[in-house]
């Protein structure tokens, strides 16, 4: 029983929430505009960029900012090998070393527009970076910082893996989430040391739970997620829940030189690699 009733008090004091997948819908106005090509000028190269459509609040942001100057002079300021570069903190421009990055922000955040599964986490995604969901169930993104995927190939039965712990996932994110709407009767129930009612409460939840799981498709990467995870690579986890704004179309090598660079226990490049300028290109 106490292992049990732990799963609850776990649900409900680690805040864990479910949050609903967004994203633009594409329309034929879409399909048809012009992507945005940019030029990222860094101190180890150049990183030519295009942007998505189907994402214009994160597009109009990233040319936003761009056309303001606000990522000249910030830094790489994240760096793990095999999985991501993060750049596009303000609090980066002449950093110390030894100073702690990646809390600044531009003092607004961007709603979500996860168009998944179309865009995913291959090599080469553009994403943006945001708080976790125990602060920001709805995912919203920074108003700045965002990343570069690099990620690692993975073979076909990682991925089954990772397909079946996803679908095995969704019963305790239904269950968690059940668990904090009925807070208040738990909070009681723990104050007046109720077990027992702990107890039949979570098996009534345990039970919707599985109700409504039994609801849900099963998961499945797509064939192109597939074609990409083992070929070329990615960061398959991070799928559905961040957005994916636009993808490198020159200058991988650039970002590889980047990732490979020494970095200290915080993941910060031991010598800085600046962003020099960001160019909208014709």
């Amino acid at each position: 029983m106490k292992k049990k009733i732990t799963l609850i008090l776990t649900a409900l004091f680690c805040g864990i929430l479910i949050a609903c997948k967004t994203g633009a819908k594409s329309s034929t106005n879409m399909d048809n505009q012009k992507e945005t090509m940019l030029n990222i000028e860094t101190s180890m190269g150049d990183i030519k960029i295009k942007l998505y459509n189907e994402t214009p609040l994160h597009r109009d942001n990233f040319i936003k900012l761009a056309k303001e100057g606000t990522y000249e002079g910030t830094l790489f300021h994240r760096v793990i090998k095999d999985f991501m570069i993060q750049a596009g903190d303000p609090e980066s421009k002449n950093a110390p070393q030894g100073k702690q990055l990646g809390s600044g922000d531009v003092g607004y955040t961007i709603p979500a527009e996860i168009v998944y599964p179309k865009y995913f986490h291959k090599r080469g995604a553009l994403s943006a970076a945001r708080m976790g969901d125990q602060v920001n169930p709805k995912k919203e993104s920074s108003g700045c910082q965002f990343y570069v995927v690099t990620g690692k190939v993975y073979n076909d039965s990682t991925l089954l893996n990772m397909e079946k712990q996803k679908n095995e996932g969704k019963l305790s994110e239904i269950f968690n989430s059940l668990a904090q709407q009925r807070m208040k009767e738990v909070y009681k129930m723990r104050k007046e040391k109720d077990e027992e009612g702990l107890y039949k409460l979570q098996e009534e939840l345990f039970a919707q739970a599985q109700e409504e799981a039994a609801k849900l498709p099963e998961f499945q990467f797509t064939p192109e997620e597939i074609a990409a995870y083992t070929t070329v690579g990615g960061t398959p986890h991070l799928d559905g829940e961040y957005t994916v704004f636009g993808e490198v179309l020159e200058g991988m090598d650039v970002v590889d030189k980047i990732q490979n660079v020494k970095t200290n226990r915080g993941d910060r490049p031991e010598e800085d690699v600046k962003i020099l300028k960001v160019t909208i290109l014709d």
